[in-house]
């Protein structure tokens, strides 16, 4: 494994020099291909993974088999703790959305990790309490019968509290996946927001022009328009 700085991921920052030594003798490293599962709903997983490069996001299917997106997981930030915490089969399957390196700590001694330290218990419950928030969002966001409106929803969601950009964000087929629609909808959809200057999309980031727009279409104080 490569002399990477284990205090740079977001779970270990704060961890003791000679505990960050040991815990690295024992990860090991897995480079995915774009679309290769990483970790398996049902399965209890090799253990907790820290992502060093690429995007993985958390995904699962409907009923009828269609795939809808529940959260990304970016470099420096860590995924599987559900199944480390409980013992249990995880409850989404996770996929590399870009080629991506993981290092995996096995399951017995992240949860040792976890259970012994405060602080990093602490951050692995916050983690949980936010992913039962956003869970609980998206099925609000999938009850709307319109994808135009579960778009505009959508992007408020991804953008930071108190921001106008979305970094990073997602392409056209991931929010398709995220909002439960085809990519060819999605694209009209932000064909007709960018020609009204709703929005822009330069390279990887979306920024918003007029967030009161979105507000308005997500809340139904306004229709959406006809693409």
């Amino acid at each position: 494994m490569p002399d990477f700085p284990l205090d740079s991921f977001s779970l270990l920052q704060g961890v003791a020099p000679d505990e960050l030594a040991a815990l690295r003798l024992l990860l090991t490293e897995k480079a995915f291909a774009r679309r290769e599962v990483v970790l398996t709903r049902g399965e209890t997983g090799p253990g907790l993974g820290f992502l060093l490069e690429g995007r993985l996001q958390g995904v699962d299917f409907t009923v009828d088999g269609r795939e809808v997106g529940l959260y990304f997981v970016e470099p420096g930030d860590y995924f599987g703790e559900l199944p480390v915490v409980d013992g249990r089969p995880g409850a989404e399957f996770i996929i590399a959305v870009a080629k991506a390196k993981v290092l995996f700590l096995p399951r017995e001694r992240a949860r040792t990790l976890i259970f012994s330290s405060p602080e990093i218990a602490e951050k692995v419950m916050r983690r949980l309490a936010d992913r039962v928030r956003s869970v609980t969002a998206q099925r609000i966001l999938l009850s709307l019968p319109n994808p135009f409106q579960r778009l505009c929803v959508q992007l408020l969601q991804l953008v930071p509290e108190g921001g106008a950009t979305i970094a990073s964000a997602p392409t056209h087929q991931e929010l398709a996946i995220m909002i439960n629609t085809s990519r060819e909808t999605v694209t009209r959809a932000f064909q007709l927001l960018q020609n009204r200057e709703i929005l822009r999309r330069e390279s990887n980031q979306i920024q918003l022009l007029d967030r009161q727009f979105l507000l308005d279409i997500a809340e139904g104080r306004l229709d959406p328009p006809k693409n």
